[in-house]
């Protein structure tokens, strides 16, 4: 068998329709499209419009709001940091920031920055500086002697 042999079954397909081609044709004149009005014409589409009815989208209640100052932050685990530094993507010697996760390919772009995640086990000693991390992150990290420093934390007014 060849590519240029190979066919639909018989009668598996149709020829279109050709209208508006005379009242022989049995779609002459309006074409199937009944007579005059709106929808008779050409590039007419009515969408959402269900015949003076009040529409769907206008029937249901608007819900839900954007915040404009919401952040979306890059969350990373420890253990997955853990298997980037055992299979050389991440240098121990230098700070792990945002750019050195994107580089190792565990964050694809930076967004508002990363957050670290407590789950897995971190075994090397690292450097953060970082946007956000979990108390557990944090403790995990300061357990095996590396240090965190968040970048957007707000300064803590003394009383």
């Amino acid at each position: 068998m060849k590519l240029n042999d190979i066919s639909d079954n018989p009668g598996s397909s149709k020829p279109r329709m050709r209208v508006g081609r005379g009242i022989g044709s049995g779609k002459g004149k309006t074409g199937g499209r009944g007579v005059k009005g709106q929808k008779a014409r050409t590039g007419v589409s009515i969408k959402g419009f269900e015949g003076g009815q009040m529409p769907i989208h206008r029937r249901l209640p608007k819900r839900g709001f954007w915040n404009p100052f919401s952040t979306d932050y890059n969350e990373v685990n420890l253990g997955r940091i853990q298997t980037a530094v055992e299979a050389g993507k991440i240098n121990a010697s230098v700070p792990v920031t945002i750019d050195v996760l994107v580089e190792a390919g565990l964050c694809s772009k930076p967004r508002d920055g990363v957050k670290i995640l407590g789950n897995g086990e971190l075994k090397t000693k690292l450097v953060f500086e970082v946007a956000a991390a979990s108390k557990s992150a944090i403790a995990a990290i300061e357990q095996i002697g590396g240090s965190v420093t968040l970048l957007n934390a707000a300064p803590v007014a003394e009383a």
